[in-house]
């Protein structure tokens, strides 16, 4: 059933996000409570990814996995981290929502 895939990788998406926030707050591995939180986040995203991967095409899970982490990091990056993002970080953080959502819409291997 696809939409337990797209609950599942919505959990993957989501560990990730969290554990690569956590990254910078790990210091490079060196706060341990931040460091846990990187571990133990990467192990449920990747644990999720592969139940994702029973009822999603590896290709298209993935792309929409990566493409939605890589848009809500930056957007914490950018809102929580107060890290500066240009015109042209915006104009590519768009196009890949626009390549998400192309394969979720068009896309006949895309889950429904």
């Amino acid at each position: 059933m696809a939409s337990k895939g797209l609950l599942y990788l919505a959990g993957a998406i989501a560990a990730e996000v969290v554990a690569t926030s956590a990254l910078k707050a790990s210091e490079g591995f060196t706060r341990t409570g931040p460091s846990i939180v990187v571990a133990v986040g990467y192990g449920i995203a990747f644990y999720l990814l592969s139940l994702t991967l029973k009822t999603i095409p590896v290709g298209l899970a993935y792309a929409i996995w990566s493409g939605v982490g890589v848009v809500l990091i930056a957007l914490i990056g950018w809102l929580v981290l107060k890290q500066p993002l240009d015109a042209a970080g915006m104009v590519g953080i768009g196009l890949i929502v626009a390549g998400v959502l192309v394969i979720q819409l068009f896309s006949h291997s895309a889950p429904h």
